[in-house]
């Protein structure tokens, strides 16, 4: 027997399409951000989230039924998806003064 060859994973494929207005929202923000990747995070029961940084530094989040769902929608969009946070994409993040703002009164109220 072939190494790996009985222990390769495969998703298995979904018969779901991901909803059309998850895919416009995807593709909304990467045409008015320079474009985009996104980087898919499983949450539970409640899906996947799928959080969007702009090549301007700009970042946004979206949910969906599941992290197929999420890679699907965002293949459709034309979105590179990351396989996990990497130090480059994090510099490129800018959080807004009201970011800042709100986790600064969360840590103060404790």
């Amino acid at each position: 027997m072939a190494d790996g060859s009985d222990t390769t994973l495969t998703a298995d494929k979904t018969s779901e399409q991901a909803p059309n207005g998850l895919v416009a929202g995807i593709k909304s923000f990467a045409a008015g951000h320079g474009g985009a990747k996104a980087v898919i995070e499983y949450v539970g029961k409640r899906g996947a989230r799928i959080v969007l940084v702009g090549s301007d530094g700009a970042w946004a989040d979206q949910f969906a039924d599941g992290t197929d769902i999420a890679r699907q929608a965002c293949a459709t969009a034309g979105v590179a998806v990351e396989n996990a946070w990497e130090r480059e994409l994090m510099d490129q993040m800018r959080p807004s003064n009201d970011l800042w703002r709100s986790m600064a009164r969360r840590t103060m109220a404790r």
